[in-house]
């Protein structure tokens, strides 16, 4: 897990108005944090399969949460695609 202070950091710089912490592009933001933090333990753990899985639940759940944003707005999905380099 990453520090609160850091996940307060991704939260100002990805919220669409100023109490936002469960939009569509915040939510990706920390997944995509998440999933760096846990790709980085498991190339160090290569056998430590239950973080494995979590690692593709939390694929899975970002991959729907891109497709949900492109439905609703094809602009917002392309920036922070843009943004965090997906």
């Amino acid at each position: 897990m990453f520090k609160s202070n850091q996940k307060e950091k991704i939260i100002k710089d990805f919220a669409i108005h100023k109490e936002d912490t469960g939009s569509p592009e915040v939510q990706i933001a920390l997944l995509t944090k998440r999933i760096e933090l846990l790709a980085k333990h498991l190339k160090k753990h290569p056998k430590d399969v239950h973080s494995r899985r979590g690692l593709l639940g939390m694929v899975s759940k970002r991959r729907k949460l891109f497709s949900f944003l492109k439905k609703e707005s094809i602009q917002r999905s392309k920036k922070i695609s843009k943004k965090l380099g997906l």
